[in-house]
């Protein structure tokens, strides 16, 4: 034997003993994982899929469609064998040519097989096509029910679509050959480390499984986070009002009160200075203040929207123009806070009270005649069980609201982040977004019931009302200037629906701008990025779809439009103001307290 095969022989040794040693640590690691299982909490059956009348219906209706139109049904299966038999002989056929080969692939491109053998490995390229074919053959068969109710089909289609995609093969180990090289190039050392991090995630979670999005070690909320200069200047049971410190020497005289909604904590707003739309409107020369919402406990379970009315708009306007010494102040309500922000408005012009003098509103729904792709959610086979469970608790616990929304976008916030964690055992990045979206906050019982009945499934404040304590309120009665920000891919708070709600508003002054992106991306959109542009037209007697074809598309942030719109309803320039008043000291320095509970 050669001192080269020696060598050789050496190293395969040392190779073959790290594996079992890491084999071994799997084993060990094993006993930490069911320990760490045994606390998770009970997850309603009706909190875990939709009802199984969906799929009885669906079944029905594809049978009835099979009785009445064999002939499509027939051709639709027909189809699908032929391609997965073609493929299966391709396949076969280079391999017996002696090519360690993949066939021609057809299949369209897609960012879960992006790793080279996909393509090139002849298992794995197989493995992919198929799936790929079995993906496109339930969609086609879904797509060809005529029998169903369209907002039934709708719901069916995107609970299919869910299963479709928990069974890629990049989910599974045996079947990822990204996870499988690097767990052979580490020698196992990938998968204990995956496995390290899937044990540390249940624990962190008392036994549920949610993946960590980015890592928590990275950011400091004050430290690197919201950390735009400011002071907290009111506290009551339901928010801190917080007081950014002026960097311009003159201000606009009418303050600009920023209502975030408290499904999430505000510094969405605030990240980093780069981004921080809080931070630039300071800059433009506003008097900004921040309502940062506390995160509820189960003392909060009878705090209903009517609390959020009378004790947070309407007392952090108060306030304000108490600060300022100002008749009127602007607000902006982003999502759910621009909702209720849309029922106080219309409440006050009830009361006579014009504190307002003009609103602008993220990513807002005030009509839910169509709720978009959140609305798969919001049928009673849920909402009956996010009821109990909230009525039970005291509570919404942000365990759900955050899974509901990571199931809007599964590939990218729950199976790809798993993958890289628990497969490959990387490390989550540091990305501030992803650490804000897990940074997540309780619903009082009432609040979200009344949300989720009243606004959601009954569209009461765009039709017959929705009840303020005494008072009901509707959408025709918001009469001030509005400026409406909605963006164009938004799962959330669809464009469209955000459109009409606008449009069923009485205001005589009405501005509808449509962003690029989602939810988050296309508000928060600072213009030194020119990433993201947005459209415009004035013309908003039309349909949505009119309106967005006869709009003008205009390149970059739509931030310095906003702020030409809200500079001209902000009245004169006055000197920089310090922060509160003899009756408002300051009680924490920004980002205050309740943001870190």
């Amino acid at each position: 034997m050669t001192t080269r095969d020696s060598k050789n022989v050496t190293e395969t040794q040392e190779h073959v003993t790290n594996l079992e040693t890491n084999l071994l640590k799997i084993e060990e690691l094993t006993q930490r994982l069911l320990t760490a299982m045994n606390p998770k909490r009970h997850v309603p059956t009706s909190l875990q899929g939709p009802s199984p009348d969906l799929y009885a219906k669906a079944a029905s209706a594809y049978w009835t469609e099979m009785v009445n139109n064999p002939g499509k049904i027939i051709e639709q299966q027909v189809a699908f064998w032929g391609k997965s038999v073609k493929h299966y002989i391709e396949a076969q056929h280079v391999l017996a040519q002696g090519k360690l080969a993949a066939p021609e692939d057809p299949t369209p491109a897609d960012r879960r097989f992006a790793h080279e053998l996909w393509e090139t490995n002849p298992y794995f390229n197989f493995i992919k096509q198929q799936y790929m074919m079995n993906a496109e053959a339930i969609r086609e068969s879904i797509d060809a029910i005529d029998t169903m109710d369209a907002a039934e089909k709708k719901r069916l289609e995107y609970f299919g679509q869910q299963i479709v995609d928990m069974f890629s093969p990049t989910n599974f180990l045996a079947t990822n050959p990204e996870a499988l090289s690097l767990a052979a190039e580490t020698e196992g050392e990938s998968l204990v480390q995956g496995l390290e991090n899937l044990i540390k995630d249940l624990e962190a979670n008392d036994g549920d499984l949610i993946v960590t999005l980015a890592d928590k070690d990275a950011f400091q909320v004050g430290e690197n986070l919201a950390t735009t200069p400011g002071d907290v200047v009111f506290r009551n049971h339901l928010f801190e009002l917080i007081q950014y410190t002026p960097t311009t020497e003159k201000v606009h005289e009418i303050p600009l009160v920023i209502f975030p909604p408290w499904i999430n904590k505000f510094y969405i707003l605030d990240l980093k200075p780069a981004n921080s739309l809080i931070k630039w409107a300071v800059d433009q020369g506003y008097t900004v203040f921040v309502a940062s919402w506390v995160n509820p406990d189960r003392t909060y379970r009878d705090i209903g929207m009517v609390d959020y009315v009378e004790d947070g708009f309407l007392r952090a306007i108060a306030e304000v123009k108490s600060i300022c010494k100002v008749k009127k102040v602007n607000a902006v309500g982003y999502c759910i806070a621009g909702t209720t922000l849309s029922m106080t408005m219309a409440l006050m012009a009830q009361r006579k009270d014009t504190s307002i003098n003009a609103a602008t509103l993220f990513t807002t729904l005030t009509d839910f005649s169509d709720r978009g792709e959140v609305g798969v959610f919001l049928d009673d086979d849920f909402v009956d069980g996010i009821e109990k469970e909230a009525l039970e608790d005291g509570i919404l616990d942000k365990f759900y609201m955050s899974r509901t929304f990571s199931f809007l976008r599964s590939n990218d916030l729950i199976y790809g982040p798993a993958i890289k964690s628990y497969m490959m055992g990387k490390a989550p990045p540091a990305f501030d977004l992803l650490y804000w979206n897990g940074d997540g906050t309780n619903l009082p019982a009432k609040m979200a019931v009344e949300y989720l009945r009243g606004l959601c499934q009954g569209d009461c404040f765009a039709s017959d009302g929705f009840p303020i304590g005494d008072t009901v309120v509707q959408i025709k009665d918001v009469k001030v200037p509005i400026c409406a920000i909605a963006c164009e891919t938004d799962h959330i708070a669809a464009w469209k629906s955000s459109y009409r709600g606008v449009q069923k508003m009485g205001s005589k002054d009405k501005t509808f701008i449509l962003s690029e992106s989602g939810h988050i991306a296309g508000i928060i959109n600072p213009p030194s990025k020119k990433k993201y542009g947005h459209y415009t037209n004035p013309e908003l007697g039309l349909t949505p779809d009119d309106w967005l074809a006869d709009a003008d598309k205009q390149e970059g942030s739509w931030w310095p439009r906003w702020d030409a719109w809200l500079s001209q309803k902000s009245g004169k320039q006055i000197k920089a103001r310090k922060a509160g008043d003899k009756d408002h000291p300051v009680l924490a320095a920004a980002p205050g307290t309740y943001v870190v509970s």
